[in-house]
């Protein structure tokens, strides 16, 4: 799937539902750590964040459903290190994941001017690990145990993943051709 079918327009709270809910779902609730409404809401409305719904299909076709969200933070970090915070896909399976990715790392680095881009993933998310893995990103650290998991009977913790992207190593990939952009 090519990113020209993925694109990303601003979260409007008309949209809170479907965050809610796609956050809430089986399928992704191991892998996050979901917010309340007002959460997601302040997220909308602080400069510091980027909050958007990603839509799938034809660049101009209107009235797309949403295929999922993603937030930014950091957006004003003097740094230049910005976060992605979250991203949350409904369909799984589809290539939405990487084109996703490849459009949010080129938003960090050409219009918030990132010099760093990074995130967290949990450990037990072996399937995002490989997909930052080979769109460029770099194991950083682990912060071990750090998150609670509670699922499917199971009472235990996690460790976080931080993982990152620089500024050149993105340009070196723009050069390279791996972007597909």
């Amino acid at each position: 799937m090519s990113e020209a079918r993925v694109r990303l327009r601003p979260t409007m709270l008309s949209d809170l539902d479907f965050v809610v809910t796609v956050e809430q779902d089986a399928a992704n609730l191991p892998f996050i750590t979901p917010w309340e409404r007002t959460q997601h809401e302040g997220a909308v409305r602080f400069p510091d964040f980027r909050h958007f719904i990603i839509e799938v299909g034809a660049n101009n076709a209107p009235n797309q459903p949403p295929a999922g969200f993603v937030i930014f933070q950091g957006c004003r970090n003097p740094h230049g290190s910005v976060e992605l915070k979250r991203i949350v896909l409904a369909p799984k399976g589809l290539g939405l994941g990487r084109a996703a990715v490849r459009l949010l790392k080129k938003m960090a680095f050409t219009q918030l001017h990132a010099h760093r881009f990074w995130l967290d993933v949990k450990a037990l998310n072996t399937r995002a690990l490989k997909l930052y893995a080979s769109e460029g990103f770099v194991e950083e650290g682990r912060l071990r145990e750090s998150v609670r998991i509670r699922m499917a009977g199971a009472d235990g913790y996690d460790s976080l993943i931080v993982m990152s992207m620089l500024d050149r190593e993105y340009q070196a990939r723009l050069a390279l051709g791996d972007e597909g952009v």
